[in-house]
């Protein structure tokens, strides 16, 4: 039995509206012009995390050419859940014709929630529970009025489907590593609508402590070093954190560009690090080393090395990529994006 688990199908999906972040600024008299992005993607008033992922997850079941009742385990990672009592999951699995022979649940970590349910996923398909399993990383971000979060908290997400690594399968994970702390950065308490930062604290302390201790360990426990890898993935919650905590681990711009979107389509939060792995397999050719990182609130990150395979060649079309789903955009105002986003209330 193959020790390594594979990835069959993936696919992505960001919603057309963009804000662009200049209109932030001038709404609340930011008239310096300096803003953290040039633009953010923003969930239409007909969509949610649920209408983001069941079109990730056809995608993905596209692509992987695969019957979606073989799902053996449908697992979503978000914060922004249109229920507060009822899994967003079961929906999922129903849309795509999964259900009902099948494992669903929410995965919560903030924005690593995604990369929490690849271990699961993984977990699942090698010790033979199941053919296939899919997880899911999506948002519909919140970010206060006025907030610093509300440059660049937005709407996106990605879905992957897990099997044993075999010639069908496009990727393979040779490596993974989960780094937790209790380190509290950014919170949202019960009957709230907007998160909570801790401003400067989720740096130092937060983003980059756990994303470098998970990638060294990582390194350190699979005999990798940067050089070893063609591309690299880390959670963007703005244009200049991955920038910088690649400086810190020994990796190049060109290395992490395929993947650094931020700046074109803002924090996809539990979306964000998987959006990004989902654009760099795009453009990705066999044996291409990819390390993903991505970060969670609360605190932690989840470091993978995945090798591409051959099959990559033979999936991309005519699956949309990244980045033709990021040049179809409508600009609104912020009027507009205050009604999309149900920032008026009663």
């Amino acid at each position: 039995m193959t020790k390594e688990a594979g990835i069959i199908g993936y696919g992505a999906y960001i919603p057309i509206y963009r804000i662009k972040a200049q209109e932030i600024a001038r709404m609340w008299g930011n008239n310096n012009g300096h803003v953290p992005i040039m633009e953010k993607a923003v969930a239409g008033i007909d969509e949610d995390l649920v209408t983001i992922a069941v079109e990730a997850a056809k995608y993905a079941i596209r692509r992987a050419k695969i019957d979606p009742r073989e799902i053996g385990a449908v697992y979503v990672g978000t914060e922004s859940k249109p229920y507060a009592v009822k899994p967003s999951g079961t929906i999922v699995a129903e849309a795509i014709g999964a259900t009902p022979l099948v494992v669903t649940a929410d995965f919560e970590f903030a924005c690593k929630a995604g990369t929490e349910a690849f271990h699961a996923c993984m977990d699942h398909v090698l010790a033979g529970r199941m053919k296939y399993a899919m997880a899911i990383g999506a948002d519909t971000a919140q970010g206060r009025p006025g907030d610093q979060l509300e440059y660049t908290a937005a709407s996106g997400g990605a879905a992957f489907i897990f099997t044993k690594k075999s010639d069908k399968t496009l990727a393979y994970c040779e490596g993974a590593v989960s780094f937790v702390t209790d380190t509290p950065d950014f919170w949202r308490r019960a009957h709230e609508h907007y998160p909570m930062h801790a401003e400067r604290f989720t740096g130092k302390p937060a983003y980059f402590h756990h994303i470098v201790s998970s990638v060294k360990t990582l390194m350190e426990t699979t005999g990798l070093r940067p050089s070893d890898f063609k591309y690299a993935v880390f959670h963007q919650p703005n244009a200049k954190f991955p920038v910088k905590v690649a400086k810190m681990l020994g990796f190049t711009l060109d290395q992490i560009k395929p993947g650094l979107l931020s700046p074109e389509i803002g924090n996809c939060y539990a979306g964000s690090s998987l959006v990004g792995f989902a654009a760099t397999l795009d453009v990705a050719n066999p044996d291409d080393r990819i390390l993903l990182a991505s970060y969670g609130s609360g605190a932690g990150s989840d470091a993978f090395s995945f090798v591409v395979q051959d099959t990559i060649l033979e999936k991309r079309n005519p699956i949309p990529s990244v980045r033709s789903l990021i040049s179809e955009r409508k600009y609104i105002d912020y009027s507009m994006y205050v009604k999309f986003r149900g920032k008026i209330r009663a």
